[in-house]
């Protein structure tokens, strides 16, 4: 409110986003406002999230110069997808470590406004309040990736797996039912991978190798390396446990690994598998439950981890996993803080390198308006019925957007740089159903098809009649999969696949000028 751009000839706040880490943390931030500023207490700043019943109304608001509220704090719903030029301020107050959701979040402030603080006096700044050091972080890490997904936890199982087996090896005649148990577990995992699924295919030379039984007698290094960089994550039909389980079970082989190899870090694991023992004690009405009580309570003694050997901890994994499930989980303490927040000097960062940036979401609200009324125009006759368009179709049709203030020069430039404008408008339009079957007529009648294949084509001519564009690789994919695992590969022969996306390709080419 003191450093922030001002309009109104200097007396109110620009339009500003607040970014909050979470829905408490974005109620308090507004709630703080509200009392600092009883007189604009309500409606100056307001709290836009999902959790808010009518967020877009106040979206809708936000979007108008002189509506209120001028200070949105919002949790995500803001960060991407909204065009409001009016914006003339930032205020990260959550920490952004993905480069691509931050420059998007940085784009609500790059929209043009002509005249915004008076007749001839254009918006040519806005302000980043940055009190999280995102940018120095980008600053000093310019190449930052998004960190990466974690693994699914069945590929950590199978790692773990892999790693334990290793470790009893060394001691084989002390572990060795223990170590076959395990090798045996690992073995029917890779059985159950289809040779013929796309993601096994390009490891199939490892699979198969591992499909032999004869191959587990002894896990040597290299092979272990193997399982865990090439099979492990692999896609099996062997069927496990519910979430709960898998997560018992991979607490408890964590615990073995650590164990195994003298690591103090096994008490912090002994810890929790004695709460998650405590928390059994309190379903011992449970019958499942109570025909193991005796162990969970032996769990939650001295006496039981005086002595405790990788086969005990075997013997609770078994007997326990499946009780996993009916814990419910506590929830979280919400902790509120209570100290004076400090400032440190302010710096100023200049980013030279952010261009004005094309709110698509909006964009496409405008042109659909567009299209709806000019539907009959000849040019989107043609994106509709999948006809070749020409450049000078093209052209007019951006001469029209431009004349009737749908979009700008500069706006079609930023969008031909994503997508041609005549696959924009085919996304749009859709294609015309009668234009759909009409591309498949000869295929279908020169192939004899079963019921598989024609559900599929049936598919197809749905998604383009009503996208307008289908991406092959989407043939690989839901809803498409549904029909059979491998997509298009487990429907069609090669020969046949390949030219159905020729088909479709031929299709989505004719919305590009030529």
């Amino acid at each position: 409110m003191r450093n922030g751009i001002k309009v109104a000839g200097g007396d109110r706040l620009g339009k500003t986003i607040i970014f909050a880490k979470n829905g408490r943390h974005a109620h308090f931030i507004a709630e703080r406002f509200d009392v600092n500023y009883p007189h604009l207490a309500g409606q100056f700043a307001r709290l836009i999230d999902y959790s808010v019943t009518y967020a877009q109304s106040l979206i809708d608001d936000f979007s108008e110069a002189e509506k209120h509220p001028h200070i949105a704090v919002s949790v995500d719903m803001l960060d991407t997808g909204i065009d409001v030029p009016e914006v003339v301020n930032l205020v990260f107050f959550k920490i952004v470590r993905s480069k691509t959701k931050f420059w998007q979040m940085v784009g609500r402030g790059t929209r043009l406004r002509p005249n915004l603080f008076g007749p001839g006096e254009d918006k040519e700044e806005f302000l980043i309040f940055d009190f999280c050091q995102n940018l120095e972080f980008f600053r000093e890490n310019p190449d930052a990736k998004a960190a990466g997904a974690p693994r699914p936890i069945g590929e950590r199982l199978f790692i773990t797996r892999v790693e334990l087996v290793g470790e009893l090896q060394e001691e084989k005649e002390e572990h060795s039912q223990l170590t076959n148990s395990l090798k045996d577990r690992l073995h029917d995992e890779v059985v159950g991978m289809n040779l013929e699924n796309f993601m096994v295919r390009d490891r199939r030379r490892a699979v198969e190798h591992f499909k032999d039984k004869s191959n587990w007698e002894t896990l040597d290094l290299d092979a272990q390396i193997t399982l865990n960089d090439e099979v492990a994550g692999l896609p099996s039909a062997f069927q496990d446990d519910h979430l709960p389980a898998k997560q018992f079970d991979l607490l408890v082989l964590n615990a073995q690994l650590l164990l195994l190899r003298g690591d103090a870090n096994f008490a912090r694991l002994q810890i929790r598998m004695i709460k998650f023992a405590s928390a059994l004690e309190g379903l011992s009405n449970v019958p499942t439950v109570a025909k193991q009580m005796e162990l969970i309570l032996e769990m939650q003694t001295d006496s039981f981890w005086t002595d405790i050997t990788v086969e005990i901890l075997e013997d609770v994994r078994r007997r326990l996993r499946t009780l996993a499930d009916l814990i419910q989980p506590q929830e979280r303490k919400i902790v509120i803080t209570d100290f004076e927040d400090e400032l440190g000097h302010s710096e100023t960062i200049d980013l030279p390198d952010v261009g004005v940036g094309i709110d698509k979401a909006r964009f496409k609200m405008k042109v659909r308006r567009f299209v709806e009324t000019h539907i009959d125009h000849i040019a989107l006759q043609k994106i509709r019925r999948a006809e070749p368009i020409t450049r000078m179709d093209v052209e007019e049709l951006q001469h029209m957007l431009i004349e009737q203030g749908v979009a700008d020069s500069e706006t079609l430039r930023a969008l031909q740089t994503e997508e041609p404008l005549g696959r924009f408008l085919r996304r749009l339009v859709g294609l015309d159903r009668a234009a759909a079957k009409s591309a498949f007529s000869s295929f279908m009648s020169e192939s004899q098809l079963n019921s598989d294949q024609t559900e599929f084509i049936d598919m197809i001519i749905d998604h383009l009649t009503e996208g307008g564009i289908v991406e092959p690789k989407s043939f690989y994919e839901s809803p498409f999969s549904d029909i059979d695992d491998l997509g298009i590969a487990g429907v069609f022969d090669k020969d046949h696949a390949a030219q159905i996306i020729q088909i479709v390709r031929t299709v989505n080419d004719a919305a590009v000028a030529a």
